[in-house]
């Protein structure tokens, strides 16, 4: 008899025009891993991008094309769940419970809350962006996940996470799975092509900077070959004495598979033109495929649409099963059928 696969729940926010470079070999490939080796929930949180100052029209389209995308990168909407949180109301649902069962002051502590209102002060936030935690909260134990991929920056909203679940499970009965942080195997880190100091970032200081995945594949060809290197010649992996050829060889080595040390066997002896030429031409072949194929699937939105309101679907049955249990345990009324 098979083990059941743990299940595993991340998701993105819709919050640019496209996805980077760094995106993809930080986030997606790792959910494209994840779904064959778990039982996958993946899930763009709309709810959480209008927790700060958003333009409407912006977000419906950043939506569907962050859905497009990681479909066309690799992520199967039947082998994982794959869906749009507003799509499915019990995440708003169960947020309003934990609200109910969160201590103000535990949620004034969570540091992400107070980073953010430093400059503007916290007349300027919205409850949103103050319940934000507990909206998380509700979006991972809804499935009932075991393992939640976090960043640093999140690891303080899990941990709200375990504790909300705990509480109610010891006031109200077994009720949610208490999940884990989960660090994955390690992932490359992608640098600022113009400054290898800096992570890879939508908001860098130039756009040079970056490579977006839907910008024309020349463009992406010209930012590779304008990258900032290191003084020497030799091209070998040292993150500290040669961050911008160190980069260059991280995002060598994700897109083929090759790994750094048959890279620095590869171009011994050979100069760093030599290095970005090749790697141009590999950027290209990456990126062309999947812009097309993201193309395609925008071009087609009641595809795209049928795609995402399957994940709801899918969704829709394991969550509203936990949304009926809480309810039923904190004693709300389930609505009668309507008779003659």
């Amino acid at each position: 008899m098979t083990a059941a696969r743990q299940r595993i729940l991340s998701g993105v926010k819709p919050t640019a025009d496209s996805l980077h470079l760094g995106n993809y070999i930080g986030a997606v490939r790792q959910w494209v891993a994840m779904q064959d080796q778990y039982e996958a929930v993946f899930f763009i949180p709309d709810l959480h991008a209008i927790t700060v100052d958003f333009d409407p029209a912006a977000l419906a389209t950043r939506t569907r094309t962050v859905a497009a995308q990681y479909i066309a990168a690799g992520v199967d909407p039947e082998k994982a769940i794959f869906f749009v949180q507003s799509h499915v109301p019990e995440h708003a649902e169960l947020a309003w419970v934990l609200n109910c069962l969160t201590g103000f002051g535990e949620a004034s502590r969570m540091t992400q809350f107070k980073d953010k209102t430093a400059k503007s002060g916290s007349d300027a936030a919205t409850l949103g962006l103050f319940a934000y935690p507990t909206l998380m909260a509700a979006d991972i134990l809804l499935y009932q996940a075991d393992l939640v991929p976090v960043g640093e920056d999140q690891r303080q909203h899990l941990e709200l996470t375990r504790t909300l679940a705990n509480r109610f499970n010891t006031r109200f009965g077994e009720t949610f799975t208490v999940p884990e942080a989960t660090i994955l195997k390690e992932t490359a880190k992608i640098y600022d092509l113009q400054n290898p100091a800096a992570k890879m970032s939508k908001t860098g200081e130039s756009p040079n900077g970056a490579i977006q995945l839907l910008e024309d594949p020349k463009i992406a060809a010209k930012r590779i070959k304008s990258a900032v290197t290191d003084d020497g010649t030799e091209i070998r992996f040292d993150a500290e004495a040669k961050p911008g050829v160190s980069n260059l060889l991280t995002i060598y080595s994700s897109l083929t598979g090759r790994s750094i040390a048959e890279l620095e066997e590869a171009y011994a002896g050979k100069m760093y033109g030599h290095l970005k030429v090749d790697l141009a031409e590999v950027m290209v072949d990456f990126v062309t495929p999947l812009r097309a194929r993201t193309a395609e699937l925008l071009d087609d939105p009641a595809e795209l649409d049928r795609l995402l309101a399957h994940g709801a679907q899918r969704a829709r049955a394991i969550a509203s099963v936990t949304l009926q249990d809480v309810y039923n345990k904190v004693g709300l009324l389930a609505p009668a059928t309507a008779g003659r």
